[in-house]
């Protein structure tokens, strides 16, 4: 693995990802920030600067934001002790939706919280949930060069010691603390966010597996405050809804 600024957090993060990557070896670029803007910037500035290579995912992580984005524009509270990472990587699926993509780094990242016994649970289309607590978030996109799907990227982030506000949750909260080191999250959200690269093209596995931690099994309209009940997802990661005999799909993300 390629790292920067080798005696920073990224080359710590890359002794913990070979140590937790069990062999595996996607060659990622890592870059660390003290204190940035947002990492989504941070990482648009890096791909101007230098674009991708083909094969070579990349991610740019930050101890604080402070101007972090969520869906919809919506402030996203990065404090130090939290782990705040935007990743960019090739993306060879021309079939495959921003929104399988989101749904596959949901269940991998649960997967790992898992692990350390955190119950969480998936609220479409893009927070991870303990309880009514929202415990991470996480924005995936593809970026589109005329027809053609160019790479794709995903911005996240995920309380683990930091303060956060009344609606949210820190992993400081759930674990012990000595299992809130904030790098090595950062290595467990970069395993996840490799095992979702692979998981896309299994989108019904995915699928499945996002509905079995569904948050709720309905869903209000925000337009009309109709309630539907959740079907499931479809492949592209939408969320398919049912009322009586009407059938509806949901797609948030393009």
């Amino acid at each position: 693995m390629h790292t920067f600024e080798p005696w920073t957090g990224a080359a710590a993060v890359a002794r913990l990802w070979r140590t937790q990557s069990c062999g595996a070896n996607r060659p990622w670029q890592l870059r660390w920030q003290p204190v940035c803007a947002s990492t989504e910037l941070g990482m648009s500035a890096w791909l101007q600067q230098q674009p991708l290579s083909a094969n070579q995912p990349r991610a740019l992580f930050a101890d604080r934001q402070t101007h972090g984005r969520g869906q919809l524009g919506r402030i996203w509270q990065a404090p130090i002790g939290g782990v705040w990472i935007s990743a960019a990587f090739p993306w060879s699926q021309a079939n495959r939706s921003a929104g399988i993509l989101g749904l596959a780094v949901a269940v991998a990242l649960a997967e790992r919280l898992e692990r350390r016994g955190v119950p969480v649970s998936i609220k479409w289309p893009n927070d991870l949930m303990v309880g009514e607590r929202k415990l991470a978030g996480l924005l995936p996109r593809l970026v589109h060069r005329g027809s053609s799907v160019r790479l794709a990227r995903i911005g996240l982030g995920l309380n683990v010691c930091n303060r956060v506000p009344r609606e949210g949750i820190a992993l400081l909260e759930l674990l012990r603390p000595g299992q809130c080191n904030p790098l090595n999250w950062t290595a467990e959200v970069l395993w996840a966010l490799d095992r979702a690269i692979a998981l896309v093209v299994r989108a019904d596995w995915v699928c499945s597996q996002a509905k079995s931690r569904l948050w709720a099994r309905q869903v209000r309209d925000p337009n009309t405050g109709d309630l539907w009940e959740v079907i499931g997802f479809g492949l592209d990661g939408s969320l398919e809804l049912c009322q009586g005999s009407q059938t509806t799909t949901w797609t948030r993300w393009s």
